[in-house]
Formats: structure tokens, C-alpha cells, sequence
């Protein structure tokens, strides 16, 4: 018997990002806030992370709503009907529900149903691996218009006595809108995991030890110093095949944009890329603190309403993170 031939769907050959959105938790957290239960001061995590105060949302905003304000400012920046979106991408380690999805719930209130939806948990590198997917799905002709969102809500996930990540974390969303290009604005992606470090970064307990009273509410802990280590040697390392992948050097740069877990790592980066001076680094972290999924997007979207002449410009991301796992592309700024 003579198979039939399956037919295969064929996108556009390039995608780029056509605009940022943003949304901050609706509370600025000073050091002097937290520093009591973790018996600290605000010189001493201004010296170790670069965080003067981070946003923190107020009780009863979640993640998906956060999600759905960034959503909302990408979709009207970008010119394109939502109607016309039909895949949605929400990374996020910080939705209250199992299920169903922020994606499937963002989808319908910005008005893309019913486009696909669907999270990722890819923690700090979740936003890099959203903006993968998105560009081989449009291209393989699976999507058209796509809207990919990093959003956290890490308070819900904070023990303030915790000395090791607790005061490092902030709540927000940054969302983009992506879709086809005359030209490549996404380049392939760097990414990975490292799952024999599954240990370095995560939650205390699970669901199960909380359910059965062996444990209190699940919190996220680090071990700091494995972290730092690992961001800056191989991440480095990471950072520079990215640059190889989308056939450039640093000096072709007009942003870096690291995810913003500690400012002495960014600042290593900095110093391992040998970035020119040229080259704009985003540095949010200071005033949103670490917000994991979202920190790209969120400190992307800064860097352009601050400087908008990097409109046009390539920007390398990478994102780095509990699994543990990280994630690489040039992009073209819109």
C-alpha cells in the first residue's frame, strides 16, 4: 500500500521582536524593610547584590495579572490585533494554580482565543527559551503572531528569615510580540541544563511535605556561592557561543542584557565579554530586584524607554537559572 504523503506547513524565514511591555509590582521594597529577620543591613546587601529596593506586588495581584498588564502594553505597542495572535507563551515558576495556564487565561483577556497557550517553567532562563520556541514555531509555519511573557510573582515564594535568596527577589512581567521580518531579528539560541545542579537552586519542600504537615509553606533557597560560580565561569562561556551562533563580536553590540540575579555577576560578564564601552548593560536589578522570568523583559523594556536611540540594535540576552538551566540569542531591538 502506497502511504499517503503527509503535508507539512512552512512559515516566514525570519521573525523578529516588534515591542515590550512591562508591569512592576505596584510596591517599592527598601533594604531596611527586610533586613531584620535576616539580621542584615542595607550596606550589606547593597555590597553583595546591587539591589537598593525591588517591586513586590500587593496581596491579591498574582502573576497572571501582572502577565496580562505587560501583555496588554506589548499587544498595543506592537500594531498587530490581538485576534491575530495564535500562540501564547507565559514562562513563569510563580502561577498559583497547577492548572489551568496564565497563558490560557492571558490569552483570553487580551483577546487571542483561541491561540495556543501554554507556561513554560524554565525559571530565570524562561523568557529566553519563550522567544526560542516563538521564533522556530513562526517559522515553521505552526504560528503567525506570537506573544511570549516572563512573569513572577516570587513574594508568594519568600521566607523573610532566609538569608541565602529572600531578600534578592522582586515581582513583575515583561511581555513581547513576535512575529514574521524581512530580515533575521532572533538569532538561534544557546541553551541547556545542567540538571546535576538541580540542588543549587530551588524550593525547600514540596506540595506533598506541606499537604501532609511535614513541612511549612515551600520557599525558594540557594546556595549562593555554587550559583555564583557556575553564572559567571559558564555562563560566560555561554554568553560568547550565543555571540558566535548569531555570527557577530561584542563590538557589533549595542546592549547586553543579562538576567538580573546580582550585579557583581553582571559585572564579571562585563569584564569576560570585554564589552566596549559602547555597548549599553542593563542593570534593573537595582531598582526591581530579581524577578526570574521576567528580569530580561522587564530591564529590555527600561533600556529602551531610557535610551531609545538602541532602537534597531542588537541586544544579547541570556537568562541563567534554577534546574539548572540557561538560555542565549542576539536579538534585534524594535
Amino acid at each position: 500500500m502506497t502511504r499517503p504523503t503527509l503535508k507539512q506547513s512552512q512559515g516566514v524565514p525570519f521573525t523578529r521582536i516588534y515591542s515590550y511591555g512591562a508591569a512592576r509590582g505596584d510596591l517599592t521594597v527598601t533594604n531596611d524593610e527586610l533586613v531584620g529577620p535576616i539580621d542584615s543591613s542595607d550596606e550589606w546587601i547593597r555590597q553583595r547584590t546591587g539591589i537598593i529596593t525591588r517591586t513586590r506586588a500587593s496581596v491579591g495581584i498574582l502573576a497572571v495579572d501582572l502577565a496580562t498588564d505587560a501583555a496588554v502594553e506589548a499587544i498595543e505597542k506592537s500594531g498587530v490585533d490581538p485576534a491575530d495572535i495564535d500562540l501564547v507563551i507565559v514562562a513563569t515558576i510563580s502561577n498559583v494554580q497547577q492548572t489551568p495556564s496564565a497563558a490560557a487565561v492571558v490569552a483570553d483577556r487580551v483577546g487571542a482565543n483561541p491561540a495556543a497557550a501554554y507556561d513554560s517553567n524554565a525559571a530565570c532562563a524562561g523568557f529566553a527559551y519563550g522567544v526560542a520556541q516563538a521564533d522556530a514555531l513562526i517559522r515553521t509555519g505552526s504560528a503567525h503572531y506570537a506573544l511570549v511573557i516572563g512573569a513572577e510573582k516570587l513574594s508568594d515564594v519568600v521566607d523573610p528569615t532566609d538569608r541565602s535568596i529572600s531578600f534578592l527577589l522582586g515581582d513583575g512581567a515583561g511581555a513581547v510580540v513576535i512575529g514574521p521580518s524581512d530580515f533575521p531579528g532572533i538569532s538561534p539560541a544557546v541553551w541547556g541544563s545542567d540538571g546535576s545542579k538541580a540542588h543549587a537552586v530551588g524550593m525547600n519542600a514540596t506540595l506533598i511535605d506541606y499537604r501532609e504537615g511535614d513541612a511549612n509553606w515551600p520557599t525558594l533557597r540557594q546556595e549562593g556561592q555554587t550559583v555564583f560560580r557556575w553564572a559567571v565561569w559558564d555562563m560566560a562561556k555561554v554568553a560568547k557561543q550565543a555571540l558566535e551562533a548569531a555570527g557577530i563580536e561584542a563590538s557589533d553590540l549595542a546592549a547586553f542584557i543579562p538576567h538580573q540575579a546580582n550585579m557583581r555577576i553582571i559585572d564579571e560578564f562585563a569584564k569576560q565579554l570585554k564589552l566596549p564601552d559602547t555597548v549599553m548593560i542593563a542593570r534593573d536589578i537595582e531598582t526591581t530586584g530579581n524577578t526570574s522570568a521576567a528580569s530580561i523583559p522587564l530591564a529590555t523594556h527600561r533600556l529602551l524607554e531610557e535610551h531609545p536611540e538602541l532602537s534597531g540594535g542588537l541586544a544579547l540576552q541570556i537568562g541563567f537559572g534554577a534546574g539548572l538551566v540557561f538560555g542565549a540569542q542576539v536579538v534585534v531591538l524594535p
